[in-house]
């Protein structure tokens, strides 16, 4: 049995060395990176006062301490999940990166919908993971503070899933500019991280970086929109919301924060769009202003790890 298995699914399988496994690799990337983001945005908002550990059992966001939880935890998560899936795929994890290096990188869009399908599957499991883990807490909560599941007053337990806009806005515009700025930031800074032309880091701390830079976007640009960055972050995650019963909050994603009031709605597509057109626009401000410029001086590039992300089987021979 052991020698079966090593042949069809272990690593003596064919199929490992093809680019299936870097679609597992992606989802299992994307699946810690949610399961430590979303669940520490569970403990926050549901375990912590649920369980007796904040000044009263409704309480969250008291000042900024759980903000700065929040943050923290995603740069772990972030860490975490390219630690996880950078052997194999190079670790996107992110839909908006996987694009944004498919048009400056070259990287194949023939597999750009394998890797978005797969960071999507990845994020939506590890939201269902979650949430079975912290099912109680959150019924527990809603029932403190009479919140009813896929209304208004559920805002504050759907938003451990997925992101929505600040209640100062009144249409998709800011939102969308919010999430547009801090896409571009993330992904022109990662460029430059991983551009070994540059000051790129050495001894494998990339991803130290890299958490680092998401959980600043979160302190320096969070409160607009909950700074998803990351289609398939948001869009897994929000369609478990929507099947969980969240409903209308999570897909479309209708916000009256106030009755009677102009409110968002049809917000859905927002956290999907803008990451993309900011990633775009990231790589294209990194090349322009950075990279091009070291090409042109000659600086020559100096490689500290094994690019990822191709398939054995397209590596030219000299290479094996």
């Amino acid at each position: 049995m052991m020698g079966v298995w090593h042949i069809r699914m272990g690593a003596g399988a064919a199929w490992r060395k093809t680019v299936w496994g870097e679609f597992l690799s992606e989802y299992l990337g994307t699946f810690v990176l949610i399961a430590f983001g979303d669940g520490v945005v569970a403990m926050a908002v549901a375990a912590l006062n649920q369980s007796g550990r904040a000044a009263t059992n409704s309480t969250i966001f008291l000042a900024s301490g759980d903000w700065l939880l929040i943050t923290f935890g995603w740069f772990v998560a972030v860490v975490l999940g390219i630690y996880v899936a950078g052997g194999i795929s190079g670790a996107h994890i992110n839909p908006a990166v996987t694009i944004a290096l498919a048009v400056k990188r070259g990287f194949p869009w023939s597999k750009v919908p394998h890797y978005i399908f797969a960071q999507v599957a990845g994020a939506f499991t590890a939201a269902a993971l979650v949430y079975l883990n912290y099912k109680d807490s959150i019924k527990s909560y809603e029932h403190v503070t009479h919140a009813v599941r896929g209304q208004a007053s559920s805002i504050a337990s759907y938003s451990i899933f997925a992101t929505f806009p600040a209640p100062f806005f009144h249409n998709n515009v800011g939102p969308f500019i919010d999430e547009l700025i801090g896409t571009a930031l993330l992904v022109g800074i990662v460029l430059a991280v991983i551009d070994e032309r540059n000051l790129a880091p050495k001894a494998n701390i990339g991803p130290y970086i890299i958490g680092l830079l998401v959980a600043g976007i979160g302190m320096s640009y969070g409160a607009n929109s909950g700074y998803a960055i990351n289609p398939a972050r948001d869009f897994g995650p929000r369609f478990f919301a929507w099947i969980a019963g969240w409903k209308g909050v999570a897909l479309p994603g209708n916000y009256d924060f106030k009755p009677g009031s102009p409110h968002v709605t049809n917000y859905w597509w927002v956290p999907i769009v803008a990451p993309i057109v900011g990633a775009v626009i990231g790589a294209i401000v990194y090349d322009v202003f950075i990279h091009e410029g070291l090409m042109a001086r000659g600086e020559p590039p100096a490689p500290d790890i094994e690019v990822k992300g191709e398939a054995v089987e397209e590596r030219p021979a000299a290479e094996m």
